[in-house]
């Protein structure tokens, strides 16, 4: 078993960059990266497979397509795969730690911050601007994966249309139509000789439930209470970050009593404005709870199970991906991913854009992301705070 953790790197002058390379981009990322799943995805092609050519495009589609089959947040467990493409093991786990340290330890800050100063009422004025210019940012994103993921293939089309329509209906993420996706791409475009036999290897959930300690003196009921149910939320919410938001509501306000209603509320509003992925709201939500030891506890429960959801089946991927069957799941999962992603702009949008002044945000944002392809998001996102810091006080008043 041990043997496709540790697959030979391929030789280095096949390779366009080096490991340590590769995990500052995604410190970076982590760092800066604003708008959410969405966008973190499509920054991941732009940079990695358009600008740098580091990532090819069949091999972003492979991490794309198994981060929309498997539970966990979509942006992380693509990156973690990206990370495997080419270093296996050590290249994902590296990753995936730089992608999401940087924003875990800006949640834990906010944390301190809400506790100590009681509450953050700056925050709604904030999120007012960036959750406007946040929507122009993944919508252009979203624009430019269905470019690239669908073209001019009409079934491909007819996948993206259905995933973005249900996607909009339901205001949620329904798993099994990724795989029915592929099902059907595969069968149209690549159809078994004779039925029976063969197929692509399925990977059996695995239970995590477990916290990990640090010093002394801890509440380890709490922080077990806390691990436990942070491990459910990563091993079986599918979708991308946004889909555990529900989740974590039945769980944290209305089973557990941890956080209110506004404390909860907050804690969102802290993952739309901060870097990185969605998901590191848990670490707000489990400092809020138990301080940094629960910050600690509840991202290690989430995440894991992404993480091992994402190298288990990656070797098999890698093995088998270039088959023509596999190569038409790939892209009948990777059109339904796209579907839904942009299904879930129209979602976000309607709970951002509240009146005439974020409705004319996120189109100035669309604009100029459109007209300025080089400019870096995080100049909109702290432009749009700044509008928001001003315009809030006025508009609600």
């Amino acid at each position: 078993m041990q043997t496709t953790d540790t697959a030979a790197t391929p030789p280095a002058d096949c390779i366009q960059y080096t490991l340590w390379q590769l995990v500052l981009y995604f410190l970076r990322l982590g760092t800066l990266g604003f708008g959410g799943p969405v966008a973190l995805v499509g920054y991941m092609h732009r940079d990695l497979v358009e600008q740098r050519s580091w990532i090819t495009e069949s091999d972003y589609k492979e991490g794309l397509a198994l981060a929309q089959l498997a539970p966990g947040p979509m942006a992380a467990q693509t990156a973690i795969y990206l990370g495997y493409v080419h270093y296996r093991l050590l290249g994902a786990t590296l990753a995936g730690l730089a992608f999401v340290i940087p924003s875990f330890f800006m949640v834990v800050a906010l944390g301190w911050a809400y506790t100590e100063f009681g509450g953050l009422t700056w925050m709604q004025a904030v999120f007012y601007g960036v959750g406007a210019a946040v929507i122009g940012i993944i919508a252009i994103s979203a624009h430019k994966l269905t470019l690239k993921s669908v073209g001019k293939d009409k079934l491909l089309w007819a996948i993206f249309l259905v995933l973005a329509s249900v996607t909009v209906i339901t205001e949620s993420e329904v798993a099994w139509l990724f795989l029915a996706a592929g099902i059907v791409t595969w069968l149209w475009r690549a159809p078994p000789k004779r039925w029976g036999g063969g197929g692509m290897a399925a990977v059996a959930p695995v239970e995590l439930a477990h916290t990990t300690g640090f010093l002394t003196t801890l509440d380890w009921s709490l922080l077990t209470q806390i691990g436990v149910f942070f491990a459910k939320a990563g091993a079986f919410v599918f979708g991308s970050g946004l889909a555990i938001v529900p989740f974590l509501y039945g769980g944290v306000v209305t089973e557990h009593h941890w956080l209110n209603e506004k404390q909860f509320v907050d804690a969102v509003a802290v993952a739309m404005i901060t870097p990185g992925p969605v998901v590191i709201t848990v670490g707000f939500i489990g400092y809020l709870v138990a301080g940094f030891p629960g910050a600690c506890v509840a991202a290690l429960g989430t995440f894991l199970p992404c993480y091992l959801f994402t190298i288990i089946p990656a070797p098999y991927f890698k093995k088998y991906g270039k088959l023509p069957a596999i190569v038409a799941f790939v892209d009948g999962v990777t059109a339904a991913a796209v579907g839904a992603i942009t299904g879930s702009v129209i979602v976000i949008a309607k709970r951002s854009i509240v009146d005439i002044p974020t409705a004319l945000m996120a189109l100035v944002t669309i604009a100029i992301l459109w007209k300025y392809k080089k400019l870096q998001e995080p100049v909109i996102v702290v432009g749009a705070a700044l509008i928001g810091l001003v315009l809030y006080p006025l508009t609600h008043s």
